[in-house]
């Protein structure tokens, strides 16, 4: 399939706790292209000026490409809104995000990521202060709703009014959560009424999903990858670019450099810290569907308790296995034939 004559997209990566940290996104700047602008995970707790919450590497000037990553802030408190947008601001970023999309229940029911959609008054207040700030652009992450998939329709004239960024919508209910299909059909429905630049995130876990969504909704400008791309972290060349070939030697032998970049980066960084290891497996959690033996991958990833045992059977796996491509979207197709053959 070719990609259309359409403008190169603008591909986004959102934010995975724990796995998209600013040593994975060194890693992946290396060894891959594609990605146009990263979100860090979300920020939380910024209750005084001069926060220790932002002393972290995840936005150190230093580490970072400024004008590639976003730091991403979960709260329904103006106060710390405005806080957290001077104090990154005074780091030097000229942009920030506003998380309305966090769908786990232990958040959304203190009215904060998607728990917060139902309250266009709690919303209106985020969007005033940082309107009135200036000094900042912003962009807000939601979903459709929380409980019901209507509950933009009362949120967009506020999208509309206070000078968004870019406004991205996960096309899913945050009672979803990860589960079921995107809600395609009521993202069409509002879409051509945002003002902001307007980014479509849900499941695009391959070129053929891109063409299709990107051919459906022709008013969205920008894209943001997920798990797609944590299976496959080729996915944003491929759609920029459909380079390469899926059963290419070359590309396992660059998904094993930038394992290793990671793995060695953040025991650098942790001193060693046995927590690289869960960092590392859930990773793999993903990646391993890209193998041609996924439970293979995953049985000698995942019992490992030492960096020795971990290094060996990252070995095991590279040369027991090949690189298939596509993780999540073969995932999902397995799923779909299991239905079929055992309804």
């Amino acid at each position: 399939m070719t990609v259309s004559n359409q403008a190169e997209p603008k591909l986004q990566l959102g934010p995975f706790q724990g796995i998209t940290d600013v040593w994975y996104r060194i890693a992946f700047q290396k060894y891959f292209n594609g990605i146009d602008q990263f979100f860090t995970a979300f920020f939380s707790g910024i209750h005084t000026d001069n926060s220790k919450n932002l002393h972290t590497p995840e936005i150190d000037p230093n580490l970072n490409p400024m004008d590639k990553l976003i730091p991403q802030l979960l709260s329904n408190d103006a106060d710390e809104v405005l806080r957290f947008a001077q104090q990154i601001n005074a780091m030097g970023f000229t942009e920030m995000n506003l998380n309305m999309g966090c769908p786990y229940p232990l958040v959304a029911r203190k009215k904060r990521g998607s728990g917060i959609l139902p309250y266009p008054d709690i919303v209106k207040q985020l969007l005033e202060i940082l309107s009135a700030y200036g000094k900042i652009r912003y962009s807000v992450k939601c979903r459709l709703g929380y409980e019901q998939h209507h509950e933009i329709d009362q949120l967009i004239p506020l999208f509309n009014q206070y000078g968004l960024n870019q406004l991205i919508i996960h096309a899913r209910i945050g009672k979803q959560l990860y589960k079921g299909s995107p809600l395609t059909k009521e993202f069409g429905r509002i879409h051509k009424r945002i003002i902001p630049e307007l980014a479509y995130n849900g499941d695009i876990f391959s070129v053929e999903t891109y063409l299709k969504l990107s051919k459906k909704f022709p008013a969205v400008q920008s894209w943001m990858l997920g798990r797609g791309l944590l299976s496959d972290p080729f996915l944003a060349a491929d759609i920029k670019k459909q380079a390469g070939t899926i059963h290419s030697v070359q590309r396992l032998q660059t998904v094993e450099k930038f394992l290793q970049e990671i793995y060695y980066l953040r025991r650098t960084h942790s001193r060693d810290n046995l927590n690289t290891l869960g960092r590392m497996k859930e990773l793999w959690s993903y990646l391993r569907y890209s193998f041609d033996d996924e439970q293979q991958v995953w049985r000698l990833v995942k019992r490992v308790k030492t960096f020795e045992e971990y290094e060996n059977a990252v070995s095991e796996v590279m040369k027991s296995n090949q690189w298939i491509g596509k993780g999540y979207q073969r995932k999902l197709d397995k799923e779909e034939q299991d239905k079929t053959q055992y309804p």
